[in-house]
């Protein structure tokens, strides 16, 4: 499974500067409020009533417009298609934080398509580039689910405020109304109030939290937290790590000592290693996601925020960057704001127009 997931890694020369980095979808609508519902909050029950795919092209409508709405600009004026219109289009890309990498990659793919079907019609573009952006982001079909025999353990890592709280508590939700049984683990014990914050999530999702006082070894809350789900029978394990980038080689340490001790007390465990970044970082996002998994080889990946951010074209970079599947994004704050990554979802939300999706 994940055999030799936490051998460390000889780090690379020239590392980057981490210091400062602390077919259209189905419309599946929420419940609709009761007939005896207040309707003076008009604007909870507008956003319940909104499908989840209504709700991805409002969150990316800042990055559409960043990003989709400038390419179509270029393409709605009539214009050959030459490698001046190309090379204006990879600019835009770039410029979107969808990264140099994935860029020419992408446009490669694209300008090979266009002379493979002898396209030459500017208007005939931005379906290609959205059937090849597609292709990049992979139809893998992977989303976090519960396919071992319990316990199921997830690790969950990432920055300090990228939002690993918040996805831990939405998943706690998640899972719970699947049916399963979950228990947290608090492991970051060096983060002021990084408990306290997680208590908060677990509360409303009404999930158990193992917790210890701040400053301790974060690896002995692992441990009791293991030996309660086996003595529990938990379905679900969620571990918080801490997220110091700026003390990477402590913090890869730690990491590595928690998975000697996870692997001990659950062979092939953990079962999920869930890397979550912020969406609003743009590039820095994948300076993080190489550095983790670098050390500690990542299986998914959660972006979050994409709702308040014109960055979201980072998606493409960091399943570029580091080759590993995005499996969850987050575009708000409710708890069933975090869903599996579609990528035909999220192509056709991002290229959606303005109009059509209110």
């Amino acid at each position: 499974m994940l055999k030799n997931l936490f051998r460390r890694q000889k780090p690379k020369d020239n590392q980057p500067d981490i210091s400062t980095l602390d077919r259209r979808p189905s419309e599946e609508v929420s419940p609709s409020p009761s007939e005896d519902s207040d309707f003076s909050s008009t604007a909870d029950s507008i956003n319940k009533k909104k499908s989840w795919f209504q709700r991805l092209t409002s969150g990316l409508s800042k990055t559409r417009k960043n990003l989709v709405t400038q390419i179509q600009g270029l393409l709605r004026i009539g214009r050959k298609i030459d490698e001046e219109l190309l090379e204006e289009i990879e600019e835009i890309l770039i410029q979107s934080d969808v990264g140099v990498k994935a860029t020419m990659t992408l446009m490669d793919n694209v300008r090979d398509v266009v002379k493979e079907r002898m396209i030459d019609e500017s208007a005939d573009l931005e379906a290609v580039i959205k059937e090849q952006i597609e292709l990049m982001l992979g139809q893998d079909g992977q989303s976090v689910s519960i396919i071992h025999d319990s316990p199921h353990v997830i690790l969950v890592l990432g920055v300090n405020g990228a939002g690993k709280t918040t996805t831990i508590g939405k998943l706690c939700h998640r899972f719970k109304s699947e049916g399963k049984s979950v228990l947290v683990a608090a492991a970051d014990t060096f983060r002021a109030a990084a408990a306290e914050q997680l208590q908060i999530w677990c509360e409303r999702s009404d999930t158990d939290l193992i917790r210890s006082d701040e400053g301790i070894d974060p690896a002995s809350v692992v441990f009791d937290a293991l030996h309660a789900t086996q003595s529990r029978q938990v379905d679900v394990l969620i571990i918080d790590t801490a997220g110091r980038l700026h003390t990477k080689k402590p913090l890869m340490d730690e990491l590595a000592k928690i998975g000697r001790v996870i692997s001990r007390e659950i062979p092939k465990a953990p079962h999920e290693v869930l890397l979550v970044v912020d969406g609003t970082a743009g590039q820095n996002a994948i300076i993080q996601a190489n550095v983790f998994n670098e050390a500690v080889p990542v299986t998914g990946v959660a972006v979050t925020k994409l709702d308040g951010t014109a960055k979201g074209g980072v998606v493409i970079a960091i399943r570029q960057e580091i080759g590993v599947p995005i499996k969850l994004i987050g575009i708000g704050e409710q708890l069933d704001d975090l869903r599996d990554f579609v990528a035909q979802d999220f192509v056709s939300a991002l290229f959606e127009n303005d109009e059509s999706s209110i």
